[in-house]
């Protein structure tokens, strides 16, 4: 694996140079910023995926949307369309993507969006949503025709951006150094509890500015739902280790969600397939054929309410509809202390602005 590593290390010198040319031509005003008067928070990361987006996007909403006007703006990766648009309930994960999808899904008074461009994405917004207040950047760290007025950077607990190393020779967008472009670092994905020794250990190696505030974030793992059927009369605990399930993902990194379900259930058969991979009836009766093989009575497919977004298409209902199929929605939860100090800090900004 080194030696690999080593034969990939001029391909991360070369990335890493045009990389720091661009960010530079940013830092010195060379290529312009546009700025806006309603505030922007970006949400994002400096490694590729799997750091937990979405559910801090979420958090960010629950956290806003009582007081202010808000919408999200994401490139909607994986889409087959183009272009701005504002989603409605009609619009499926193959219009918008799948983490839109999902926001749209759980927060229909949210003003939900999409654009690769995002200057034109957030001009759009405000031609379009009245009264808009606060525009939420999902994975736009990088996207620097964007001067954000908070960025908020994520790092995963299991693979921290200081020891990681840059594209193709790691998983880093960026130098290391990028970091220090962060309002906010959040250390997502961590156990809990996590011990002062270790807060205080990766505090000491994320090295931040005085102006920056590091956080620290757990996954919570909500109730298993029905991905077809009224959801409501659901009552039976599928996670309590009588169970053999089929853990269906198109997900960057499944290896928290494993861990968590190794003692909730009896057996556990992992079917992966890319990150945000669009689903196909092939792929489908693959599942199937996998599940079929499970000699259980007790038996479930589960997958993740990302991956449910581009399950729940028309297509694949008359497929799925009698089998049982759930997902397992997460959120992110913060100890009391980090909850306080994130919030004021939030909510601060956004009243400021």
């Amino acid at each position: 694996m080194k030696f690999f590593r080593f034969l990939l290390f001029p391909f991360s010198i070369l990335y890493g140079i045009i990389v720091f040319i661009r960010n530079k031509f940013y830092d010195l005003h060379l290529i312009s910023s546009a700025r806006f008067e309603l505030p922007t928070i970006v949400v994002g990361n400096i490694s590729m995926g799997g750091t937990g987006k979405s559910p801090h996007i979420e958090y960010l909403i629950r956290l806003l949307k009582i007081d202010f006007k808000i919408a999200t703006l994401s490139r909607g990766y994986g889409r087959r369309t183009n272009g701005f648009i504002l989603s409605d309930k009609q619009s499926t994960a193959k219009d918008i993507g799948d983490e839109p999808k999902q926001f749209k899904n759980k927060y229909d008074d949210v003003a939900v969006a999409v654009d690769a461009k995002r200057v034109n994405g957030i001009n759009k917004l405000i031609e379009q949503v009245a009264g808009l207040q606060v525009v939420l950047l999902d994975d736009a760290f990088q996207h620097r025709a964007v001067k954000a007025g908070l960025s908020i950077l994520l790092t995963d607990y299991n693979k921290m951006f200081f020891d990681d190393y840059i594209l193709p020779m790691g998983t880093l967008r960026e130098s290391r150094s990028g970091a220090k472009r962060a309002d906010i670092i959040i250390v997502t994905k961590c156990p809990a509890p996590l011990s002062d020794k270790e807060r205080n250990r990766l505090t000491e190696k994320i090295n931040a500015s005085p102006f920056q505030k590091v956080y620290f974030s757990q996954i919570k793992y909500g109730e298993v739902t029905k991905l077809f059927g009224n959801k409501e009369t659901e009552q039976i605990n599928y996670l309590d280790g009588q169970y053999d399930v089929a853990l269906l993902t198109g997900i960057a990194n499944t290896q928290p969600l494993e861990d968590y379900l190794q003692s909730k259930t009896k057996a556990l058969i992992n079917i992966k397939f890319p990150d945000h991979h669009q689903f196909t009836s092939k792929d489908l009766h693959h599942v199937i054929e996998k599940f079929n093989t499970i000699a259980s009575a007790k038996k479930i497919i589960l997958t993740t309410e990302k991956d449910a977004m581009r399950l729940i298409d028309s297509e694949f209902k008359e497929l799925l509809k009698d089998l049982p199929v759930f997902y397992l929605p997460i959120e992110i939860q913060f100890n009391n202390y980090d909850q306080t100090a994130y919030n004021q800090q939030i909510i601060n900004y956004v009243r400021q602005n």
